[in-house]
């Protein structure tokens, strides 16, 4: 569908991230989503519905004039091509020079990204300034990994954690939820408002290395460990007032190699529905606000980077599981991706396509391929291999994940 009902629902995320209905085993709710998500089978998904025509978009500016069946997605109908683009992309920033992203979120960006491994003390203020650009006041999502372990950007300023799987065996997860709240609570301190956490991928390899990208990220080799653990992470980061990003759909435990190095493969489908799906389906249950889809293949759903998968992202995590919230990639940088022999930009305009709707990626000149990125969006839309309403409604999950509502009120 390209206008899948896919509302935010981070602000609702009141009810225990359980992932099952009161009064039922973890076992049994997991073993009737394995049922259902099996039964639901591979090959007989329903197309795509067709895009619904659109009028030419006219500026950014303008505002809706009635309060009547006003919503994000009307409003956004006049914004420019331009603008639009720019909410879908994620700019990588490193974080002792945050400022040098203020040109994009100046002109829209809708995230930035944060990279590095020590934080400057000044953080806070550094992001104070940058946003204070951003057009309409509508600030972008400021975002970094702060998973625990070695992968962690802003441990000297807001706490470190353990790896995961040191959390998921040493600790109940009442303590692990109560370890991400303090950290997060210390992230949205200094302005850091989307952690690209916890890491839901069932694994018990040696990694994260060359070979397997999860390793000690993973919580447990264990499904029912894995979920509990991940949600409880999850759970704290909510009640901190920072945004969760679950990853990497559908699981990477057990994946043929690491998606940063080259291509790879998940498990077969019929494997990973029985065990690294589980996670996810949980995660979906307990109206988590976002996900990240890897850059893997599904043997037995999909051929080629999830990411860039209609089947995997409309037909299995919008369709299959239900998901109602943001969807983005993984890096597009990504050996994976680059061995298809397309570019950044190109891989961009595919994703949206294929229904995921925020853009990330690294590169040694932000600028330059944030440029050419949002350049690749607008000439798809033009050229009509991205209908417009698709762009619309990637850019309406973005605004609805930030609680912005571009509606005027009743009151004027």
């Amino acid at each position: 569908m390209l206008d899948r009902p896919r509302p935010g629902r981070y602000p609702r995320l009141v009810r225990p991230l359980t992932g099952h209905r009161p009064g039922t085993s973890f076992a049994a709710a997991m073993l009737a989503a394995a049922l259902l998500l099996a039964s639901c089978g591979g090959g007989s998904r329903t197309p795509r519905a067709a895009p619904r025509a659109s009028a030419p978009v006219p500026s950014p500016t303008a505002t809706a004039t009635a309060v009547a069946n006003c919503s994000n997605q009307t409003v956004l109908a006049s914004w420019s091509l331009a603008s639009l683009a720019a909410q879908v992309v994620v700019v990588p920033v490193d974080e002792t020079d945050v400022g040098a992203a203020a040109p994009e979120v100046a002109q829209g960006a809708g995230g930035v990204i944060l990279f590095g491994s020590t934080a400057p003390s000044d953080l806070g203020s550094q992001l104070a300034a940058m946003e204070a650009g951003a057009p309409g006041g509508i600030r972008p999502f400021v975002m970094t990994d702060e998973e625990g372990g070695g992968v962690q950007r802003m441990a000297n300023l807001v706490g470190s954690l353990p790896w995961a799987r040191d959390m998921g065996s040493t600790m109940t997860p009442a303590q692990i939820e109560s370890q991400a709240e303090t950290v997060g609570a210390a992230m949205l301190q200094q302005g850091v408002t989307m952690d690209l956490a916890p890491v839901l991928d069932v694994d018990g390899g040696v990694g994260p290395n060359d070979s397997d990208a999860d390793g000690s990220r993973s919580f447990s080799a264990d499904a029912s460990v894995a979920t509990a653990d991940g949600l409880a992470f999850a759970e704290g980061l909510v009640t901190a007032g920072v945004i969760p990003v679950v990853k990497h759909f559908p699981g990477l435990g057990g994946a043929s190699g690491n998606t940063d190095d080259g291509p790879a493969s998940t498990l077969p489908y019929s494997t990973l529905v029985n065990g690294g799906l589980l996670p996810f389906v949980a995660a979906v249950g307990a109206e988590l606000p976002a996900v990240m889809v890897s850059n893997a293949s599904i043997p037995g759903w999909s051929s080629g980077p999830a990411s860039l998968s209609s089947a995997a992202i409309e037909g299995l995590l919008v369709d299959q599981l239900h998901f109602e919230g943001l969807i983005l990639t993984d890096s597009l940088s990504a050996g994976a991706i680059g061995a298809l022999g397309i570019s950044v930009p190109q891989a961009a305009v595919d994703a949206i396509a294929a229904g995921a709707d925020m853009i990330l990626f690294t590169a040694t000149d932000p600028a330059s391929m944030t440029a050419a990125v949002e350049t690749a969006i607008v000439q798809a839309v033009g050229d009509g291999a991205v209908p417009q309403a698709r762009l619309i409604d990637a850019v309406a999950h973005v605004l609805t994940a930030k609680d912005v509502d571009l509606c005027p009120s009743a009151a004027g």
